[in-house]
């Protein structure tokens, strides 16, 4: 089966063609490296790590590009008040450079255990200063922009067809709706966005600052994607990925001034991953519902935990986050790793299972449906060897390193089985409160207690 995709731009699901096959260029919008990276945050590089996975397993050869955002990203997208690494030192004591390395560092440690490949190329915006001021001259060049005492701006007015990703009409968008926001008032029209600020005024007292032609200033946000993403992929290349959040202003902005300099179509195909939500509410610092991996973690939780469960869940659908739904994740996970411990070593595959597991995850990347086939495949009676090289396969695709357990049996540290004799003691006391309690110190270990009519059984 081909592969399939729903895209934003023409909102269909379509037939993937790359430009240049078997070639795929790929950019993903990185994070802005401010703050720490939340499970929310995970779960859209989770789905793009996926996306990457399944290019690869169809023979495409990926080329993946991903920014970091450390300079020009305002606290509002539509270019409006501070700029949020400014914000980020100011609030941690930092200068901005610490903020950025610090945050940068604590996303690929956030990023890595959950298994997502890292980019081929991660291009930092401050790096690429000099790209972004070549693409704003093209710009200029080409009649789209004007300047103001603040910043130079482009003109949508000259882009015909701008809000054709969101579907939006302008008057729907809203601009300087926050009180503690500064709006230019020699703005043409409040939906122009910068491409490069002055330091003077609101800015004056900005860290980070380049010299331009223009003078000087540091690069508006969006300008950063396109220059960047254009300099490792070219001017047209086959797929973007982002948040939803994405869809009205960054990626409707990049469009516009990407092909207002090249005069070509930039991007083939959008993919936009929906939200993470927690306990059916969005995820808010104020809501004490903020997780990190950190938090994952620390609750004896392991990381590929909180990747099955994105697993479970279609990447254009919200998933809720629940503390219950990652428990039974994980357990999920545990029990999938305790029956591959007894299998033989993988030989000829079982074939029916890889076409439908390849049918699924082709169809815009059905992960749900990939999951149970991949259940349906262990469970089923064919020789635990032909079930273990289909499981590999299809590991290349989950990414759960299920290739560590195959044939390996549970290997018990002397600190865990003593603290499973305390707890059995105490169940037989009938001390539930202790047993309980150590059932928690064996879970922060990163090990799960079953019960069962033969004594206690440990899963990791």
């Amino acid at each position: 089966m081909m592969l399939r995709l729903f895209n934003t731009l023409t909102r269909k699901l379509e037939n993937f063609t790359p430009i240049n096959s078997p070639e795929v260029g790929f950019y993903s919008c990185g994070p802005t490296v401010y703050d720490y990276t939340h499970i929310g945050h995970l779960r859209k590089y989770t789905g793009d790590d996926v996306l990457r996975r399944v290019l690869e397993a169809n023979d495409y050869e990926v080329k993946h590009v991903m920014n970091i955002t450390d300079v020009g990203h305002l606290v509002s997208d539509e270019d409006t008040g501070e700029d949020k690494m400014e914000k980020g030192a100011r609030e941690s004591g930092r200068t901005v450079w610490e903020v950025a390395k610090f945050y940068e560092d604590y996303f690929w440690k956030s990023a890595d255990p959950l298994n997502i490949k890292r980019p081929n190329i991660v291009a930092k915006a401050t790096e690429h200063v000099e790209e972004q001021i070549k693409l704003i001259k093209k710009l200029e060049k080409n009649g789209f922009t004007y300047q103001t005492d603040q910043a130079i701006y482009f003109d949508i007015s000259k882009f015909p067809n701008y809000t054709r990703l969101s579907g939006q009409k302008l008057e729907e968008k809203e601009t300087g709706v926050r009180g503690n926001v500064v709006v230019d008032k020699q703005k043409k029209n409040p939906y122009d966005f910068a491409l490069w600020f002055f330091t003077v005024g609101h800015f004056e007292d900005h860290t980070m600052r380049w010299t331009s032609p223009w003078g000087e200033g540091f690069p508006g946000w969006h300008i950063e994607c396109s220059a960047m993403s254009m300099e490792y992929l070219g001017d047209s290349f086959d797929i973007h990925t982002g948040g939803i959040d994405h869809i009205p202003v960054h990626h409707t902005n990049e469009i516009a001034q990407s092909e207002a300099a090249s005069g070509k179509p930039f991007v083939k195909y959008w993919v936009h991953h929906n939200f993470l939500i927690v306990d059916g509410e969005k995820m808010s610092k104020s809501k004490k519902n903020f997780y990190r991996i950190d938090e994952i973690t620390q609750k004896g939780f392991d990381p590929l935990a909180l990747r099955y469960l994105f697993l479970t869940a279609h990447y254009r659908d919200k998933l809720n986050f629940t503390w219950e739904s990652l428990q039974a994740a994980q357990n999920a996970l545990n029990n999938l790793r305790e029956i591959i411990r007894d299998w033989e070593e993988p030989k000829v595959g079982c074939a029916e299972f890889e076409k439908n597991f390849m049918e699924a995850v082709n169809n815009d990347l059905n992960t749900p449906q990939a999951l149970a086939i991949m259940w349906d495949m262990v469970k089923s009676d064919n020789p635990t060897s032909a079930k273990a090289k289909t499981l590999f396969q299809m590991d290349q695709i989950l990414g759960l390193k299920l290739d560590e357990y195959v044939g390996k049996k549970l290997e018990i540290p002397e600190k865990v089985q003593k603290l499973v004799n305390q707890r059995e003691q105490a169940r037989k006391e009938g001390d539930f409160k202790k047993s309980d309690d150590l059932r928690h110190e064996i879970k922060k270990l990163g090990y799960e207690v079953q019960d069962t009519p033969n004594g206690p059984k440990v899963l990791h």
